[in-house]
Order: C-alpha cells, then sequence, then structure tokens
C-alpha cells in the first residue's frame, strides 16, 4: 500500500495555505487522475473546473491576505491579474500567481465552454479532452507545491505518485488482511492488482500467498511467469519483497483498468 497518503500532502502545504480549500484541491485532482487511469473520460471536464475553484481561492486567499472560501473564480482572476495595478500583492512569486490564474481561467473557461456541467446532445467527452485538462491541472498543482511546500522537495514527486497510482476500491484493507474484492480475477491477475496496490514497498512471496485467494501453486506460476525475462512485469527486490515495475504498471493500467472498478 502507499507509504504516503493525502494528509502528507496536506501537512506539507498548510500552513501557509487554508486545510479546507488544499483538501478541497487534493480530492478533485485524485479524482481526475484516478478516472483518466480508469478511462472515465467524462468527469474530467467537471471536476477540472471544481479543482480550478479551489486553486483559485488559494492563489487569491495568499495574493490578497483574505480568506474566502466560497469566492468565485472570476473574481479571483480579476483581484490577481489586477489589470488597474490597484492591489497590494503577496504571492510570493508575482509571475507564477499570474501564469497559474491564467491557466486556471484557461481550463475553467474550456470546461464551461464545452458543456460539461450541462446537458448539450452535442457534447461528447473524450480522450483529448479529458487529457488537455489532466495535464494543465497536474502543473497548476505542481506550481503550488513549488512555492508552497515545505518539507523535503525530493518527496513531492513521490507522494503524487503513490497517492495518484496506488489506490483504488478494488483492493480492500482490513487490518492485517489485503482482500481484491472482484471474484473474476486470474491469479496473475489478482497479483498485479495487490502488488499495484502495494506501490514501492511490494509484498513478500508470504503476504501475497495470504492475500491471493488462489491456491498456492497458481501464486508460484504467476511470480515466475511475471518475473521472467518474457514478462519483466514484476521485479523481486532487495529485501525478497515483489512490487511492480514500469512495463506492470502499464499493463495494469491498459488491460486491466476495468477490473480498476468494483
Amino acid at each position: 500500500m502507499p507509504s504516503f497518503s493525502k494528509a502528507d500532502l496536506i501537512n506539507g502545504l498548510c500552513p501557509p495555505l487554508d486545510k479546507t480549500l488544499v483538501n478541497q484541491l487534493l480530492d478533485e485532482f485524485l479524482s481526475i487522475e484516478k478516472r483518466f487511469i480508469q478511462r472515465d473520460w467524462e468527469p474530467a471536464t467537471l471536476d477540472g473546473g471544481q479543482f480550478c475553484e479551489a486553486a483559485s481561492r488559494i492563489i487569491n486567499h495568499i495574493d490578497s491576505n483574505n480568506l474566502n472560501l466560497r469566492k468565485g473564480v472570476s473574481s479571483c482572476v480579476d483581484y490577481i491579474e489586477d489589470q488597474n495595478n490597484s492591489n497590494i500583492h503577496h504571492y510570493p512569486d508575482r509571475k507564477s500567481s499570474l501564469h497559474t490564474i491564467r491557466v486556471i481561467k484557461s481550463v475553467y473557461k474550456f470546461r464551461s465552454d464545452r458543456g460539461a456541467v450541462h446537458i448539450d446532445p452535442v457534447y461528447t467527452a473524450n480522450h483529448i479532452d479529458s487529457r488537455m485538462v489532466l495535464e494543465n491541472v497536474r502543473w497548476i498543482l505542481s506550481e503550488i507545491l513549488r512555492i508552497f511546500w515545505q518539507n523535503d522537495r525530493a518527496k513531492i514527486s513521490k507522494i503524487i505518485k503513490e497517492i495518484v497510482q496506488y489506490d483504488f476500491p478494488i483492493i480492500g484493507n482490513y487490518e492485517d488482511k489485503i482482500l481484491v474484492h472482484r471474484t473474476d480475477c486470474s491469479a496473475e491477475e489478482e497479483l498485479l492488482l495487490l502488488l499495484h496496490f502495494a506501490g514501492i514497498e511490494g509484498y513478500s512471496r508470504k503476504q501475497l500467498g495470504e492475500y491471493i485467494q488462489k491456491d498456492n501453486a497458481q501464486v508460484t506460476r504467476a511470480i515466475k511467469k511475471l518475473s521472467s525475462n518474457k514478462f519483466r512485469q514484476i521485479i523481486k527486490l532487495n529485501n525478497g519483497n515483489y512490487r511492480l515495475t514500469d512495463p506492470g504498471i502499464l499493463r495494469v493500467q491498459k488491460e486491466l483498468y476495468n477490473k480498476l472498478k468494483l
């Protein structure tokens, strides 16, 4: 399972950022990332708009020294861009605040123009739209982290990668027992899904034998196959644990995405 959580990100940003706004920002970010991996394209534009609302309020809070949990995106944009040069700005990096708010404005307007919040028979959500929103949302979050992250900066990308990549409802964590909820998986698929959840720490052979709901011979065959030179989708670490390789992660996301959901 992930060694980092959303709470680690919040603790590294708050203060000076407001905890409620950061929690909203991360919830929307994680929702966009996870749904994208599961090829659920349509919610990305809606979640992208909600992400932009939280992000604009975060920047406005710091820039104006005024916390407003309900301020609209357009009002935040007007204060930060300050066309009449009449506001006092407290954001640590003025250029960053301007660049970030312009990207926020672009994503927010795109989501509105596409009709994501309306019933529109002409609009069809697709991969390209979702990708555009996702990449811009990633950049916005990265800028906020670059400016405000209080802890070890080397951990930022690792934390984000883990909480996005490995946390899915298909896996249940019941005290000391980990379980794949679906009953239509082969031993090989359960192995991949469990190691996907395990993250960079992986699981020992003993743990895999306990968690995979198949007989021990099937588990052994699956481990040998996926760690072989032909597949190289799992690897045995120096501590004896097994974890997914990048090809293994890619296989889960491309071939088993339908099984990441309950």
